[in-house]
């Protein structure tokens, strides 16, 4: 049955009356083969294609089988559920693709807090866009160590598909799509993996890793292709990221490929000792990779960047953001259009950086602005801008010359630029000519070397 009817027939007193029955899914032996050591849910007259709701049935079996230590293997077909409760120890396994749950009531349709050890793999779970609070999952499980979430298809969430709060473990191998809110939301983790994961099509984010205070979190978000996050709640970057890391130390984006992200692909606010890197980030609607505010310490390496309205950015001195290496990056086809209307100077900026940064080996291609901007006003302190080429920029490299602005080293780099090779400026307004045909006119405060100009 198609969910277009599901949704219909969910609406009507006479729901389960039109839910197809299958005997033959009664009926038909499961062999030894198949159970391998687990228990079949027909043990406990859990059975597939059922024309009622099957809730108390299926909480007594999960109940009685945590307690005996069973893992309990669910045949091929459709369950109708809601508000089930996951003990400890419970494992629940099904057949990928056709072992589908689908959700009767509102709110989570899996449960469990302050547990141990609950395993998900094989299952279809349908939340039918069915209303849920924001701060709820389709799957929702708080304070469970060592959770196991695999080889799953989750679709149609309220809010979040995943949502998770003080809980360790990993979610590895599933399908993710058309949540209302985020595919993953984690809180307070305890090094979550992430991992081999395809989600689409998620309204207001993709993985998003946060904590209710800075700290070690030490999630890795690893290997998954993540598509077509949206940012139907709005804003200048809270919603509509990939991935998402705000206040958690000790985190990794790699080796994941994302593409179509209505603001940044990763982006991490307030983070200290993230990694990010070997990373595809395609079509991104803001800055792709974004390491903000009060950030320190960033590593930002060897990812693939085509097409946003900017590059790379570990900005917001201001606010204490400081320390990151970038390097071995490769970024092409920015543009100067984005979601919002930005301040001056505008979208368009390869790679821009403030405090204790080093910027080396990268290339930029297509930087409608500049193609490495370092520092802006008073806020630049201990930048080094080293062998990277630079291709098709309006402004090769930018440096602050403002009142206060700190030093920074330009040496080594091949430029190719429209307008101004090395352009000093004082927010945003030249302060010197263009200091790649003239190095001898830099400012005090910056320390140029080796620059070279080639052709476009």
């Amino acid at each position: 049955m198609n969910r277009r009817r599901f949704l219909s027939l969910f609406g009507t007193v006479a729901l389960f009356s039109a839910v197809p029955f299958s005997s033959s899914a009664q009926t038909m032996p499961i062999s030894g083969a198949q159970l391998r050591g687990r228990k079949s849910a027909t043990d406990y007259d859990v059975v597939p294609d059922v024309a009622v709701d099957q809730s108390a049935l299926f909480q007594a079996m999960v109940d009685a089988a945590a307690a005996n230590g069973e893992a309990i293997f669910l045949p091929g077909g459709m369950y109708v559920l809601s508000g089930i409760h996951l003990p400890s120890g419970l494992r629940l396994e099904g057949i990928p693709g056709r072992t589908q749950l689908v959700h009767a009531g509102t709110g989570a349709l899996f449960r469990a807090n302050d547990g141990e050890s609950v395993t998900l793999r094989g299952l279809v779970i349908d939340g039918l866009d069915r209303a849920a609070d924001e701060n709820e999952g389709l799957i929702d499980l708080r304070n469970v160590a060592g959770l196991d979430i695999s080889t799953c298809t989750l679709r149609g969430a309220g809010a979040n598909a995943v949502y998770l709060e003080g809980c360790s473990g990993r979610l590895q191998g599933n399908s993710i799509s058309d949540a209302r809110l985020f595919a993953v939301f984690s809180i307070d983790g305890a090094g979550l993996s992430i991992s081999g994961n395809n989600i689409r099509d998620c309204r207001n984010g993709g993985v998003i890793i946060h904590r209710s205070a800075p700290g070690h979190d030490g999630a890795i978000v690893t290997g998954n292709r993540i598509s077509d996050t949206g940012a139907d709640n709005g804003g200048t970057g809270q919603w509509g990221n990939a991935i998402n890391f705000f206040r958690t130390d000790d985190v990794v984006a790699a080796n994941n490929v994302i593409s179509s992200s209505a603001f940044s692909a990763i982006r991490g606010n307030n983070v200290r000792g993230m990694q990010v890197t070997g990373n595809i980030c395609r079509d991104s609607g803001e800055t792709a990779i974004y390491a903000e505010f009060a950030f320190e310490d960033a590593i930002i390496a060897n990812n693939m960047i085509d097409g946003a309205a900017n590059g790379i950015s570990a900005t917001n001195l201001d606010h204490g953001g400081h320390g990151a290496t970038i390097t071995g990056n490769i970024i092409r086809n920015l543009r100067t259009t984005g979601p919002y209307d930005p301040d001056f100077p505008g979208f368009g900026t390869g790679i821009g950086v403030e405090a204790d940064a080093t910027v080396t080996g990268n290339v930029i291609d297509g930087a409608p602005l500049y193609g490495i901007n370092a520092g802006w006003g008073p806020y630049l302190r201990d930048v080094v801008v080293s062998a990277n080429t630079i291709r098709g920029a309006r402004f090769g490299i930018g440096v602050s010359a403002a009142d206060g602005a700190g030093h920074a080293l330009i040496r080594g780099n091949l430029i190719s630029a429209r307008e101004t090779g090395i352009q000093a400026h004082e927010w945003g307004k030249p302060a010197a000519p263009d200091l790649l045909a003239e190095p001898e006119s830099a400012p005090s405060n910056v320390m140029l070397s080796g620059n070279i100009a080639t052709s476009g």
